[in-house]
């Protein structure tokens, strides 16, 4: 039989999808069924696609709903593409070209704005309109470097406190600290998470084999006893010539607020006998060095892009976000798929933005994809034209591109999904 694609349509279906995905990602391709009943209830057969080579599937590909928050601190509906897969024995044979093309008609038709991914290789998404949108860094902490006064009380003289705890208390509080750290208006990146996503990070859902860390989990409240902040970590415990060197593995550490922010660090890098801290996924300018008396006790070991973005609803994107002054542009956009082609005029303010179709000469003229790098704000325009990747077709507009686009801080995805 030839190569054909086709959306799930059972339960029945999904033990050999399961089983392909296994071997893209290089798994033991005997998948349990208690983690099939684990993996299982976070997908969406209408948007769940394989590839199949008559009965055997050999490529996977499943999208969701996510809702991506933008400068301002706005959200916009984003089709997240998640577990993605060609066997090694059907490569480049248009499979992943023909599912991506699928998954992203469907997501225009929805009336999805964006389409989002986390990409494991550099060089595959760009040709399908994706643009490296934010970075991520990570860092190691020399605990005994970092000029801490550990005597200080574990919330570091803030007012606020510190104090274990157990999932289901991460479970009952963590959604709503979430919801308003990812709200803010310098959280661009951030993205929301659903109720599978809590019962996995806190092992409501298991199944054998799936090296669940058992992580600690602390909660800072403030003055009043508000959850600000929330760390999971692990800690693997090293002991040389009599010396402790534990390592903490800072899992996700979710803040509302700077003073939440320096507590946890402060507290996670007193720890007893914790020589090391990894910090996991961070903000490319997270504030962990400038934290410390001495920076240098925090080294990035990590720097790679993360999160990719795709348009497909330009007017509803542009208009979603804040900008960083008040000015006009016009994007001419090539897109060859069609959904984000066209010119574009862009009238920009603090306060908000309007975005509709124009027939006005461009200032700037890019494929999709490097919109998709410029949205969120972490990239300039002045950079992407030196490379050649934008055409300035007005002296000096690239410049007034970053005026508008740059944000304060830089985006930041916290989750892999």
């Amino acid at each position: 039989m030839p190569l054909h694609i086709r959306t799930l349509t059972s339960p029945d279906d999904l033990p050999e999808w399961h089983r392909a995905c296994a071997v893209g990602f290089l798994r033991p391709r005997d998948v349990t069924e208690e983690e099939m009943a684990a993996r299982s209830p976070a997908i969406d057969l209408s948007r769940t696609q394989g590839a199949y080579d008559g009965e055997r599937c050999v490529g996977t590909f499943r999208t969701f709903s996510q809702q991506l928050t933008v400068p301002g601190g706005g959200t916009l509906p984003a089709c997240a593409v998640s577990n993605v897969t060609v066997s090694p024995t059907h490569r480049r044979r248009g499979l992943l070209s023909r599912m991506t093309r699928r998954a992203l008609d469907a997501a225009k038709e929805r009336g999805d704005a964006v389409s989002t991914l986390i990409a494991a290789e550099y060089r595959i998404y760009g040709r399908y309109g994706y643009g490296p949108a934010a970075w991520a860094s990570e860092f190691e902490i020399d605990a005994a470097r970092t000029g801490l006064d550990t005597g200080q009380p574990a919330d570091g003289g803030e007012g606020g406190r510190i104090d274990f705890a157990d999932p289901e208390e991460v479970r009952r509080i963590g959604p709503e600290l979430h919801d308003r750290f990812r709200r803010q208006p310098h959280r661009q990146g951030a993205i929301d998470r659903d109720g599978h996503w809590w019962r996995r990070n806190t092992g409501a859902l298991r199944y054998p084999g799936d090296d669940y860390p058992s992580p600690y989990f602390v909660v800072y409240r403030d003055a009043e006893g508000v959850p600000q902040g929330l760390a999971a970590y692990k800690v693997t415990d090293t002991w040389r010539a009599k010396l402790p060197e534990a390592v903490a593995e800072v899992l996700k550490l979710t803040a509302a607020t700077p003073a939440a922010e320096r507590a946890l660090w402060r507290f996670l890098v007193a720890i007893d006998w914790v020589a090391r801290v990894r910090s996991g996924h961070r903000a490319p300018d997270d504030l962990l060095p400038l934290l410390f008396p001495d920076p240098r006790a925090a080294r990035i070991t990590s720097h790679a892009d993360f999160l990719w973005l795709r348009p497909l609803d330009v007017p509803r994107m542009l208009a979603a976000r804040t900008y960083g002054s008040e000015g006009a542009l016009v994007l001419e956009l090539r897109d060859e798929a069609g959904y984000a082609d066209g010119r574009f005029r862009l009238d920009a303010g603090p306060d908000g933005a309007e975005c509709t179709r124009t027939r006005d000469e461009p200032d700037l003229a890019m494929d999709a994809a490097e919109l998709g790098t410029l949205y969120l704000g972490d990239e300039s325009a002045v950079r992407l034209a030196a490379l050649g990747r934008v055409e300035e077709r007005r002296t000096g507009a690239a410049a007034a591109a970053d005026t508008l686009l740059r944000t304060s801080r830089r985006a930041w995805c916290p989750d892999v999904f």
